[in-house]
């Protein structure tokens, strides 16, 4: 079932961001999932760090009700950001639909913020 679940939430992932002009990469194994964050998706090229968009869509999320991990430095200890997700092994297709769209969501504003 965990297996199961991992492939629907990465599935929905890819749907929800995989052309998103702002996700540079979607990974990882089973329900513990990270999305890497990009300024420009042709090159990955990292956001500045001062923007600290990991924390703002960490805020954002929370605001929403969901808690993300997030994760800044993550190419030199300064620079790139990632959000990593790792819902429970119980989580139902519906949690993981309502995961992704509060994610969207809460990247949508975090990204909003930074213009």
């Amino acid at each position: 079932a965990v297996t199961a679940r991992g492939a629907s939430l990465r599935g929905r992932l890819q749907e929800a961001f995989g052309a998103h002009p702002h996700v540079g990469d979607i990974r990882g194994r089973g329900l513990f999932l990270g999305i890497e964050l990009v300024q420009e998706r042709d090159g990955k090229r990292p956001f500045d760090p001062d923007c600290k968009l990991h924390a703002a869509v960490k805020a954002q999320a929370m605001a929403n009700g969901l808690v993300v991990y997030p994760m800044g430095g993550t190419i030199d200890g300064r620079r790139g950001d990632h959000i990593l997700l790792a819902p429970p092994f119980i989580a139902s297709e519906a949690d993981l639909s309502e995961i992704v769209s509060r994610l969207a969501d809460a990247l949508a504003s975090a990204l909003a913020g930074l213009r």
